[in-house]
């Protein structure tokens, strides 16, 4: 602090000196006892009101990222807010004050970052595990804090509601699939004067819906600057969105609670579904075994060679039928253990199910296009798109040919339909899952029908590879 006073770095502090870091200095002001709990220096917009603190667990810098060390005072702490930063940071520019950042939004149309069109940035801290700790922090330090908002804290209202009359903003979600279709869920229930485009920062497990729209498998620890620019720089897909609704054949006989009503990439009932059943349970009974991506993905090859030797969820074809726009679905030829409804081309983190098709080969879709395909020769030539209002039924004959084809072993799964509306009646219980989040569900019928088309769901970086 004193070399911080000492201007001309001779090693003594003049009077002059001492008199102009009291001015400037900010630990200085605080040792002096000049900013008071009313904070002196916030008259100007977005001025901390700091004090010296001391943290009794581990505590960063919102500056630099490094732990606060010291065995008594380590550093500053803003009364309003509660940024925390090292006594030799509180100069360098930290994040601007919450409570005292514009007092309208009107006045700066909202956060303009160094070029960056407003963000909205959503963070889940049950993914990523430290990763995403750092994550958050990070964001903190770039954006305003109000842009930045930890889902554990009251989940994505608040944010929605502090943007809510904004006409033109991006939303990014730092989290898994689960994560997304949280988010979309609440912008489905709010409010909202437009629907805003979401990028996504992957931190789940399996992160489909990332890759599909090139954001890629997993945060790798990439400068987020550099993401940022990203967002801004990337164009608007379109993408459909379904309502799946679920009517017990006993109204008394009552299952798991569904996890949520609109499929976003996936549905699916049989051997995956059971895999991930699994999974969830495992992983609400011991959280602190699936605190990371790659422990998560071991658990799952567990699991998974466990289901195949155990094929619990063999004769599917004998607990269930699918008609597809009214047209059934002839199963008796094949050995099934799952079937899988697919919105977008990836599933399992990474898994092509329904396969590619040759761009020669390409049935162009348009307004005539029929609203179911079962025909295999013409399936064979059917391509896959998440805005074409149609879903792709594919059966799977075990976790077996799960890992072929994940691995790419095998190219596809067995391509069953392409349809507009789907039927599914079971008559045992089965466990299902959407978007890889799973449940027990007792006999019913399950319908799945077009729910919207997202126009600005999501961002798609092009010079990015799939």
């Amino acid at each position: 602090m004193m070399a911080a006073i000492d201007a001309d770095s001779n090693g003594t502090v003049t009077q002059e000196e001492w008199i102009q870091g009291g001015m400037n200095n900010v630990p200085l002001l605080v040792l002096l006892g000049l900013q008071d709990d009313e904070g002196q220096m916030a008259d100007r917009d977005g001025q901390h009101v700091w004090r010296m603190k001391h943290f009794n667990r581990p505590t960063y810098c919102f500056v630099c990222q490094n732990m606060l060390l010291g065995l008594r005072k380590q550093g500053l702490s803003c009364n309003v807010c509660k940024c925390t930063v090292h006594s030799h940071c509180a100069n360098k520019n930290p994040p601007p004050c919450t409570a005292t950042f514009v007092k309208s939004k009107d006045e700066l149309g909202i956060f303009p970052v160094q070029g960056i069109n407003p963000l909205l940035v959503f963070m889940n801290p049950k993914s990523g595990g430290k990763q995403g700790e750092r994550v958050l922090r990070k964001f903190q330090h770039l954006l305003n804090p109000r842009q930045v908002y930890n889902l554990s804290n009251g989940g994505p209202n608040p944010g929605l509601h502090f943007f809510r009359n904004l006409q033109k903003y991006r939303i990014l979600v730092c989290g898994g699939d689960g994560t997304v279709g949280w988010v979309l869920d609440a912008i489905d229930k709010a409010d909202m004067a437009v629907n805003p485009p979401v990028a996504i920062l992957p931190l789940g497990t399996g992160n489909d819906l990332a890759r599909c729209l090139r954001w890629g498998g997993g945060y790798e620890g990439s400068d987020l600057t550099e993401f940022l620019r990203e967002i801004e720089e990337s164009s608007l897909v379109k993408m459909d969105r379904w309502r799946v609704q679920v009517v017990p054949n006993d109204e008394n006989e009552v299952g798991d609670p569904m996890p949520s009503e609109i499929i976003n990439n996936y549905f699916s009932i049989g051997v995956d579904a059971s895999i991930a059943h699994r999974f969830h349970t495992m992983r609400e009974k011991h959280p602190q075994k699936f605190n990371s991506r790659a422990k998560n993905k071991l658990w799952y090859f567990e699991l998974a060679t466990s289901e195949t030797i155990s094929a619990s969820c063999k004769n599917l074809k004998e607990c269930l039928t699918i008609q597809c726009c009214g047209v059934p679905l002839d199963l008796s030829s094949l050995s099934l253990e799952g079937i899988a409804v697919l919105n977008i081309p990836s599933m399992h983190g990474g898994s092509n199910l329904w396969g590619e098709t040759k761009k020669a080969e390409e049935v162009h879709k348009d307004d005539h296009f029929p609203q179911v395909i079962t025909d295999s020769e013409v399936l064979e030539m059917s391509s896959q798109d998440m805005s074409d209002r149609l879903l792709e039924v594919v059966g799977l004959e075990g976790a077996m040919e799960m890992g072929q084809i994940y691995t790419g072993l095998k190219s596809k799964g067995h391509r069953l339909a392409q349809a507009t509306q789907i039927m599914i009646k079971t008559k045992k219980a089965l466990p299902m899952q959407i978007d890889g989040e799973p449940w027990m569900q007792p006999p019913c019928t399950v319908s799945l029908l077009i729910f919207e088309l997202f126009t600005a769901v999501s961002l798609s970086v092009d010079s990015r590879g799939s």
